[in-house]
Parts: structure tokens; C-alpha cells; sequence
């Protein structure tokens, strides 16, 4: 197989993005983090007056790495994967070729990779989690069967680099301290993977994609190394948006609600799957107006801002996860994918 480098003039639009991204951050003081766990709204700092970025979604772009088989080609739509970042790979039969591609599986970072079906071939996304250690190789492999049997094996390399997150001390007051507690976030993060773990296999989302839950500021931003009361060390697993209580909260995308209940940490939350491994959590909420198993459209009121669960006052977290990686948010909205 021969590896061609196809390497776009997409360097404005990176530096446009980062700069949006790096615009609504909160500097705060230092911390220091390790486990995954979520979430308060910082105590003591004043949140950036920044308005909400537009989320626009990126126009197609050219695949950046092709690697071709000898039934397919096998196409990166990404140079490097960046903690904590997901990107879109499409596997095509060579051009010219009549080959139907009859299944395609993938397997990464040791997890299974599902594609769905497009015009154009088979797309899958690869997630590398905010603590996926930085290495120049991590195989990428996807065997492809043809409706007439014939199988083929596709190698590639991903290399993942270091992302980019502040640091934040954090000041819980003492009528929540009983929630600062390392068990308590294992024991919800282990709750959490085990919803991951039952995906459903289809594209749910429609050619919109995905959108932000509510049109507020971001504030406090996903990855965060976080220092709760001088004490306990976290990660951040998703964004707060500035919000009041009250305000309704829309569905990212369509999908199936696979959990809506109580958590000790996330309050009253609700979890969306939009099929193929990708997952919209929504977290503090005052009211929830779905229930579990129910499908959803695209901007459909999920509940409203509250202030249950680990928090200093009223503020929307939202996260991401995608192949059971928690991931930016705000960068995954602006991606373009079919």
C-alpha cells in the first residue's frame, strides 16, 4: 500500500478557530489534576464578558492523508489528533472500482471504531480523550468485506498531540464539601461509561449536525485541571455555559434519551445517543422534560437550567463523548462530518 499526504491550505481557518476557542477561556489560578470528574461554577471570578461564539460549522474538507488498499482507499480528514479532539476518517472504494462495501469495522486506542454508511463511503470518528497520552504512533486498523466477500485490511497511523487546557482552583461552599470526594466521581464516571457502552449502531443526526444546547457564553472550558477547596484534583469533562435558572436547554442533535435521572455530582441529568458512539450529556437541571428511551429531534427542549447536583450556583454543564472518550464540545459542533 502506498501513503499519499495530501496537505490542504486549511492553515487560516485552524488559526481562526483556535483564536475563538482561546477567546472565551476563563484565565484562573493554578491547579493541579488527575482523575475525570465534573463540576462547579468557579467561586470568586468574574466570568469573561465575551458574547457566545457562533459555532459555525466548517465546509467539507479535502481528505489529509490517503492510504490506498487494493479494494479501497482509506482517508484522514486530519493530519495530527489533538487531546481530547475527535476527527473524521471515510473509507471509498478506489475510484473507477465497482466493489460494494458490505461491512467496515475499525478498532483504535483499543476500542471498537463504528462506520455508517454515506454517498459517498463509509465514515467513522476517531476521539482521543483529554488524558490519551501524547504518541507519535497509534494504529488505526479497518478491515472492509465487499458484498462479494472479498476482504482487505487497512493500516494507518494516528499521532496524537499535546491539548490545550488551563488550570483552575476551585472554592466549594461547606453545604456541598460532602461532595468533594474521589469515590463519589468514580463511582459516577463508572455509571457513565457503562451508558456508553450500549451505542446504537446508526447515525441518528441529520445533515444540521450538532449545535450548542443554549445560546449563552461559555465560561468555564472543557479539559480544565481542576483543584476543588485546596484539596481534590480533577478534570473537567465538558463546558459551562452562563445561564440562568429556568432557561430551556435544547437537544444537540437528534437521538435516543438514554439516561434521565439523578446524579450526585451532575444533579438531574439527562444523556442523549446520537448513534455511532457519540453521546450529549446535560447536567444541573431544574426540570427534565424527557424520559428514558424517548427520541428526540434536533433543538428539542430537554429541561431547563437548575442548580442541583455539585455546584456554587446556577450554570449549564455540557459535555461530549465520543467512543467513550469525553471530548471538546465546542470544537466538535464546528466540525464538519456527514
Amino acid at each position: 500500500m502506498r501513503l499519499r499526504s495530501l496537505i490542504s491550505r486549511a492553515g487560516m481557518s485552524h488559526a481562526i478557530r483556535a483564536f475563538v476557542f482561546a477567546a472565551v477561556l476563563v484565565c484562573l489560578t493554578i491547579g493541579f489534576a488527575s482523575a475525570l470528574a465534573q463540576d462547579v461554577a468557579p467561586v470568586g471570578v468574574t466570568p469573561t464578558e465575551e458574547p457566545p461564539p457562533s459555532f459555525a460549522r466548517e465546509p467539507r474538507r479535502r481528505a489529509q492523508v490517503i492510504i490506498e488498499g487494493e479494494l479501497v482507499n482509506l482517508e484522514l480528514f486530519f493530519i495530527v489528533l489533538n487531546q481530547g479532539r475527535t476527527g473524521v476518517i471515510r473509507v471509498a472504494p478506489q475510484d473507477g472500482s465497482a466493489t460494494a462495501l458490505a461491512e467496515v469495522r475499525g478498532r483504535f486506542l483499543d476500542r471498537d471504531v463504528t462506520f455508517y454508511p454515506a454517498d459517498d463511503g463509509y465514515y467513522a470518528l476517531l476521539a482521543a480523550s483529554m488524558e490519551q497520552p501524547v504518541a507519535r504512533s497509534n494504529p488505526l486498523e479497518v478491515n472492509i468485506t465487499t458484498t462479494g466477500d472479498r476482504m482487505e485490511t487497512v493500516n494507518a497511523n494516528v499521532e496524537i498531540v499535546t491539548g490545550e487546557f488551563i488550570r483552575q482552583q476551585v472554592t466549594l461552599p461547606p453545604a456541598s464539601a460532602a461532595l468533594i470526594d474521589p469515590a463519589l466521581d468514580r463511582s459516577e464516571i463508572a455509571r457513565l461509561y457503562s451508558v456508553f457502552d450500549g451505542l446504537i449502531t446508526e447515525r441518528a443526526w441529520d445533515a444540521d449536525g450538532f449545535t450548542v444546547p443554549v445560546g449563552s457564553a461559555l465560561t468555564s472550558p472543557f479539559g480544565a485541571f481542576r483543584t476543588f477547596n485546596e484539596t481534590f484534583n480533577t478534570r473537567h469533562t465538558g463546558w459551562d455555559f452562563r445561564v440562568g435558572v429556568g432557561a430551556p436547554l435544547m437537544a444537540s442533535a437528534a437521538g435516543r434519551v438514554v439516561y434521565a435521572g439523578d446524579l450526585p455530582i451532575r444533579g438531574s441529568h439527562v444523556i442523549v445517543d446520537h448513534g455511532v458512539g457519540v453521546y450529549t450529556g446535560y447536567s444541573h437541571l431544574a426540570t427534565r422534560h424527557v424520559t428514558q428511551g424517548q427520541m428526540l429531534a434536533r433543538g428539542q427542549v430537554i429541561g431547563t437550567v437548575g442548580t442541583t447536583g455539585r455546584v456554587s450556583g446556577a450554570h449549564f454543564h455540557w459535555e461530549v463523548a465520543v467512543n467513550g472518550a469525553f471530548v471538546d464540545g465546542a470544537y466538535f459542533v464546528t466540525m464538519w462530518m456527514p
